[in-house]
């Protein structure tokens, strides 16, 4: 299986970014995985919230393949532990899925079109948190669970 990150535009911060990259390594160490940055919406000053979620739920639906499982950050979604977390994770890898992907959506969440095509919604936090802090978390999260699957000492409860 493979998992892919989907994202609303660029992380701009140097010191995010260079942390993502070294998780992403990390990762890549276990699992195949990829992030794909969407950027975002030219002119998004002057278009309604709603217009804004339609255009980038219809950029981020050209990017999921019919066979690929989509799982949506959602702050609606299933709170998980991380060992939950982890569990669930090698749900999706033993039900032959060829690639998961996980969606962080822009500032105003996801279109009606998006959520209809969601396999799964997971929170991260009751929290806010910025778009760009996401990515480090679900990344950070996604190595956590394969350390947790193979029993590694990154993990402590």
């Amino acid at each position: 299986m493979k998992i892919k990150l989907l994202t609303i535009g660029k992380t701009d911060d140097k010191n995010l970014a260079q942390l993502i990259a070294d998780y992403q390594k990390r990762l890549n160490h276990y699992i195949k995985f990829e992030i794909e940055v969407i950027n975002d919406i030219k002119n998004a000053k002057n278009v309604s919230e709603n217009q804004q979620k339609e255009k980038e739920g219809a950029l981020i639906l050209k990017r999921i393949l019919p066979t690929d499982q989509l799982i949506l950050l959602d702050e609606q979604g299933e709170g998980f532990r991380s060992v939950a977390f982890s569990r669930f994770l090698q749900k999706k890898m033993n039900s032959r899925i060829k690639q998961l992907v996980f969606v962080i959506g822009g500032p105003y969440g996801f279109s009606e079109a998006v959520y209809q095509k969601a396999h799964a919604k997971v929170s991260l936090s009751k929290m806010t948190f910025s778009h760009q802090m996401i990515r480090l978390f679900i990344v950070e999260q996604l190595y956590r669970a394969c350390t947790i699957l193979r029993n590694e000492p990154y993990h402590h409860e």
